[in-house]
């Protein structure tokens, strides 16, 4: 019998393990798909970055749908659905050979990781105590802290020992399980959309969620500055004749957010979300700006730690308040909102600021994106006071 308030059920331990086999394929891919397209197929570079492009248009159209599906078939069924086609698009690597094949391939596989990532983001809403909704749900995204380190250092370590055929063998594997231990979350005790609602709508309000939108569109601004290091950080490296330094970046930003993440959940749950969220803005800010003035190895990973700190703890606290503002039938619609904003962040982000680098530098990149961090925790305040109010 699970324990009133209990975080770590069989369920939340399910669904950890779910979100993780997701993200451990989607950042093995992210690290090894390159490679691919550019040693096996002999494409170049920008033919690489389209199949991320792809993806990313993909989840980031099919998002705001989400909630919708999750309202009208369950948000069960929709995640075994989505992870079993998931697993079917990785299956098919094995298979695909042609370039453009390759690139119809990832759109299709954006779309099952969009839907799948929603469901398991918006049960995971549900299923944690409403009490302790900040360390819960950063518990949870600790999956796909995980997957951030494991994911590529599985994929690189195949591709380099063996074959990118066995890479996708054991993907594939992965995604399987991910598929079996979804079937084993248990979701008949929590709340059931309305009989009345389940049929297809396309208004404002069948797409996104009006409460959650605020604190999704500065989700939308800090994952563009958060895409600065996403897409640009081992470029940046080599420029400055720190590239064997780089390979350590992720797994420190990686460990810092891991180890901070319980503290500032607890914290999150009892002394508000502020309390969190303007340190936090502030050391990812100097994260960034360690970056722009990045003139020694020690500087570049004290730079990670800020960096790892600041924007795990800024996404989670964004996420929970994003579920908190909706009503719990809506936790859906709230997180589909919240990811689509994100996503749209991180893509325009790798767009603009690569012009920007290409323009002056990527010094001026890391400092803009230390000052828009600034500019959004100011308005986060004026959204705090507004919210509190009320």
């Amino acid at each position: 019998m699970e324990v009133k308030n209990q975080i770590f059920t069989k369920r939340f331990i399910a669904l950890f393990l779910t979100n993780l086999s997701i993200f451990l394929v989607f950042y093995a891919l992210i690290a090894t798909l390159p490679l691919y397209v550019t040693g096996n197929l002999g494409r170049t570079d920008d033919d690489a970055g389209l199949l991320v492009t792809a993806f990313l248009i993909s989840a980031i159209i099919v998002r705001p749908f989400s909630g919708k599906l999750l309202d009208i078939y369950g948000k069960k069924k929709i995640l075994v659905l989505s992870v079993v086609l998931y697993l079917v698009c990785t299956i098919l690597y094995l298979f695909v050979q042609p370039f453009a094949i390759l690139l119809v391939l990832r759109f299709f596989q954006g779309i099952w990781f969009s839907i799948a990532t929603t469901a398991a983001g918006a049960l995971a809403a549900d299923i944690v105590p409403k009490e302790r909704k900040g360390a819960g749900l950063g518990y949870y995204t600790m999956s796909t802290n995980l997957a951030v380190v494991i994911g590529p250092f599985i994929g690189l370590l195949v591709v380099q020992a063996v074959s990118f055929k066995l890479l996708f063998i054991v993907l594939s594997v992965i995604g399987l399980l991910g598929c079996l231990i979804a079937l084993t979350i248990r979701t008949n005790d929590l709340v059931a959309p309305e009989v009345e609602g389940r049929r297809f709508h396309f208004t404002f309000d069948d797409l996104f969620e009006r409460k959650a939108l605020p604190i999704a569109f500065l989700a939308a601004l800090l994952a563009l500055s958060y895409s600065s290091v996403l897409s640009f950080i081992s470029i940046y490296a080599e420029q400055r004749d720190m590239l064997t330094v780089a390979s350590y970046f992720y797994a420190v930003f990686a460990a810092a957010m891991l180890i901070t993440r319980p503290f500032t959940g607890k914290l999150y749950d009892q002394k508000g979300p502020r309390f969190v969220m303007i340190p936090s803005f502030i050391i990812f800010s100097v994260g960034l700006f360690l970056l722009a003035f990045m003139a020694s190895a020690w500087q570049f990973i004290v730079a990670a730690i800020c960096i790892g700190i600041g924007y795990g703890t800024l996404t989670t606290s964004m996420q929970s308040q994003a579920v908190q503002s909706a009503l719990q039938n809506r936790s859906g619609y709230a997180t589909a909102t919240y990811f689509t904003l994100f996503d749209s962040g991180i893509a325009v982000g790798s767009y603009v600021l690569g012009l920007l680098a290409v323009t002056f530098n990527y010094q001026m990149v890391y400092m803009l994106c230390g000052l828009l961090l600034v500019i959004n925790m100011v308005l986060y305040i004026g959204f705090s006071n507004k919210t509190s109010a009320k």
